[in-house]
């Protein structure tokens, strides 16, 4: 047996160099139908998010871009399929909270598979400045969520660029 069969990461990437025939290794053949229904059945429990927990099946959501600027950090979240009225967003003690819920269209019973997300949904990010919590913004468009916070004077005026010299 190539040790590439055993090892899950690489199983499915690299052709082994010697195969065995299945037919005359049954315990062989077994073990790789196991490992597959495992790493199938399992796959996207263990990814974990930038902030330590364990992301749900598929990754987090709503996906997230975070852009930040000398003076403001701005988040977009897409949420198609949701109105404005469908979302909550919370400052709170450093924390930027978009939270909500999405409901499916029909209660279709007959439904055997889904890949969209239903149901509550709570993302929480933590912000490194101080915000101008009078002067914060949030923007709903076609299905994408922008809420812009304008950092104090005190942030942008904390933050110092340092020259890099070069040592001979």
């Amino acid at each position: 047996m190539n040790m590439r069969d055993i090892i899950p990461w690489s199983r499915g990437n690299a052709q082994p160099l010697a195969r065995f025939d299945d037919e005359a290794n049954p315990f062989l053949s077994l073990h790789r139908e196991m490992n597959r229904l495992f790493d199938d059945a399992f796959r996207g429990f263990d990814v974990p998010t930038s902030f330590g927990r364990l992301a749900p099946l598929g990754g987090a959501w709503p996906k997230l871009d975070i852009s930040d600027t000398e003076k403001e950090l701005k988040i977009t979240a897409d949420v198609p399929g949701l109105e404005e009225k469908d979302i909550e967003v919370l400052l709170d003690d450093g924390t930027l909270t978009l939270r909500g819920e999405k409901t499916s269209e029909t209660n279709d019973k007959d439904r055997q598979f889904t890949e969209r997300f239903y149901g509550r949904f709570e993302r929480r990010i933590p912000l490194d400045y101080e915000v101008a919590e009078d002067k914060v913004t949030a923007a709903f468009k076609n299905g994408v969520l922008t809420v812009t916070l304008p950092k104090t004077e005190r942030a942008v005026t904390k933050s110092k660029k340092i020259a890099i010299t070069s040592q001979a």
